[in-house]
């Protein structure tokens, strides 16, 4: 029989640092809610490597008495519990006495520290759990951590870390969330010698968020909060338009605590349910408030879970907090222009507004606005009075002019050709009003630049019978007769395949777009820092990708098919798919985000689509028989010989 063993201290404390510390970011979290918890109003964090070499935490909490310090540093020490009672009424962030310890089993670390009693402050040094010095310092009031060669004793633990980028951006985003749970303390964070966030601290929630994530996501904001008996649920929550494609921008914290909460994100989205699109989800900054005996947070070391006494009082807090926000909230998009921008757009106007300008004919497979479709127009509201506020834009957007032949036309179709078109001349007079207006028109491709839909050989043609078509049914599926058949073809599903097969097939300098106007996009820590890992990836898919720091992206470039408007959200449903799939392989990830692309540029259910558009793609998608199921292996079309349809109604 095997004999059981007592461990040494030394390893016990490296089994227990395998639950507290799993890389840099939980090093900075235990520290930093050490630091709120001795009531400091200002912490600043600094890192250097990822975390990995240097950490370095400051803060002006009440500091540590000297004759503390080594007790400090023991497993299960603490100064916020003294006896069992206590854990059914925690109201601390950290309540184990397992941080200091764990932290020092695996690192080097270095402890200034000083109380408002003390004349001097007390410096401590320990390495892998062993003290090295204890000695009087000169200290301001506070303390000041430093975190060395983090798991420089345990090498297998360290061949687990990710790059230095990674381990930064997790790290970043630990000290997001805890500043924004904690407003009224001013967080500052130094990476690698650069300032990269700094929170007033003065409580102002929308403060810390502005700070955090920026004016584009400030605003897509509205205030929330609901009270019911013994629980208060109070923050923002996202306008219904500002849906994104993922949860990853939802904030759920208990009493100053980031959580992670099913009932919350359910409660959330129920909130929502007519608000916005299926597959879109809100964001939000919710604190939720309740006494402490009502809940646990005594579940998991990582002190992110809780069990709830009554979790359905719970869902219904968070659920009315929502709706109520958006029921009574202004939701209206807010879209504002400098006046140097704006005066740009005044001067295209008036040079528009003396002048006629020949409009060529457009593609004639495309309906025109006097057929039934409105034109995008931007109306720019002027106040010549007002020199400080920005000035009001109202967009009204035009249904999508989607067409299946920009991305599948047969090489003996027509071509279009310039001398044949009629001029016509737009009456600007006509434009002329209370508001000035610009209207804005798609340019649309050659058909000659669109007989590239694919770059593999074509298969031959499954039948060269005349195709009969027979109609649509709910804007979606395409129904034709080919001989003694009929097939019914999913529109999105088709063009999204011929989209995807395009993108395999043509080369990066056929297919890539410059924007005319950078967009800028908001992400959360984590899908920045995935982002970020695969720029190269982006760039094979004809993204152009810089990094705007604080979890912010300029998308110079982007494949020719998407639509500007989809650009935001098509590189957060990408950066969510990155996380999801960490262990695919480059090719894969390739693959998938090929995918995104094509189901966002292609047509959607819907959307109104020309009996001559729905012919020329029937009999494209005839002639190329590969085309059988979409990315995602739904199937493009079923067949119907008519014998089925007969012995369907006893004919056979």
């Amino acid at each position: 029989m095997n004999k059981i063993n007592i461990l040494s201290r030394q390893v016990a404390e490296l089994i227990a640092a395998g639950e507290v510390v799993e890389r840099p970011a939980s090093v900075v979290k235990e520290i930093m809610e050490n630091a709120i918890d001795a009531g400091a109003s200002s912490v600043t964090i600094e890192i250097k490597n990822g975390g990995i070499t240097f950490i370095r935490i400051t803060d002006n909490g009440s500091g540590i008495a000297k004759d503390d310090v080594a007790n400090a540093f023991k497993s299960h020490a603490t100064s916020k519990i003294s006896s069992a009672l206590d854990l059914d009424a925690i109201s601390t962030l950290g309540f184990r006495g397992e941080a200091l310890a764990s932290i020092a089993a695996v690192a080097k670390v270095d402890l200034l520290t000083k109380t408002a009693d003390e004349e001097h402050g007390t410096r401590y040094c320990i390495e892998g759990g062993e003290q090295v010095l204890l000695d009087d310092a000169g200290s301001p009031k506070g303390t000041t951590l430093i975190i060395r060669d983090l798991f420089f004793n345990t090498p297998a633990r360290m061949k687990f870390l990710k790059k230095d980028v990674s381990e930064a951006n997790a790290v970043a985003g630990v000290v997001d969330r805890i500043a924004l749970s904690h407003p009224e303390v001013a967080v500052r964070f130094i990476r690698d010698g650069k300032q990269t966030l700094l929170t007033p601290g003065d409580g102002e929630l929308m403060n810390a968020i502005y700070s955090i994530f920026g004016k584009e996501f400030a605003n897509s904001l509205i205030p929330a909060q609901y009270a019911l008996e013994n629980i208060k649920v109070s923050g923002y929550v996202s306008k219904p338009l500002s849906a994104r494609p993922n949860r990853s921008m939802q904030f759920f914290f208990l009493n100053g605590r980031l959580i992670k909460t099913v009932t919350g994100m359910t409660a959330l989205g129920e909130a929502y349910k007519n608000a916005i699109m299926v597959g879109k989800f809100p964001a939000c900054v919710l604190n939720i408030e309740i006494a402490p005996d009502m809940v646990d947070i005594n579940v998991h070391p990582s002190k992110i879970e809780a069990r709830f006494v009554n979790e359905r009082q719970l869902f219904n807090v968070i659920h009315y907090c929502a709706k109520n926000a958006i029921g009574t909230g202004d939701t209206r998009p807010n879209i504002e222009l400098t006046r140097a921008a704006a005066a740009q757009y005044i001067h295209t106007v008036e040079q528009v507004q003396q002048m006629s300008l020949p409009v060529k004919n457009e593609n004639f497979w495309v309906q025109k606005p006097s057929e039934g479709k409105s034109v995008g127009r931007i109306n720019i509201d002027i106040n010549p009075d007002d020199e400080t506020e920005a000035l009001g834009i109202n967009i009204v957007d035009s249904p999508k002019e989607k067409t299946f032949l920009s991305a599948a036309v047969s090489e003996e179709e027509e071509v279009y050709d310039p001398s044949q078109e009629t001029v016509k001349t737009l009456d600007t007079k006509e434009a002329q009003g209370e508001e000035k207006s610009i209207v804005l028109e798609k340019e649309h491709k050659r058909l000659s630049d669109l007989e590239q839909e694919t770059k593999t050989p074509q298969q031959p043609p499954v039948n060269d019978e005349p195709v009969q078509l027979i109609g649509e049914i709910f804007n979606t599926y395409i129904i034709a007769q080919i001989k003694d058949k009929i097939i019914i073809i999913d529109k999105h599903a088709a063009h999204e395949r011929i989209i995807y097969n395009r993108l395999i097939a043509e080369k990066k300098e056929d297919s890539q777009q410059l924007l005319l106007s950078p967009i800028t996009v908001t992400l959360s820590k984590e899908e920045y820092s995935a982002v970020l890992e695969h720029l190269d990836i982006f760039k094979q898919a004809c993204f152009e990708i810089e990094d705007f720091g604080q979890g912010m992206l300029i998308v110079r470039e982007c494949p020719m098919m998407i639509e500007v408007g989809d650009i935001p959200n098509i590189i957060i449903e990408i950066a969510g798919n990155l996380l999801t799939n960490k262990t695919n392989v480059g090719l894969d990830k390739l693959e998938s985000l090929y995918q995104s692309i094509a189901c966002r540029a292609a047509i959607k259910a819907g959307d109104f689509t020309s009996d001559f558009e729905k012919k020329r793609f029937v009999e494209h998608l005839l002639k190329t028989p590969d085309i059988r199921y979409c990315p995602h292996g739904r199937p493009v079309y079923i067949e119907m010989k008519r014998s089925e349809l007969e012995k369907n109604f006893g004919r056979s």
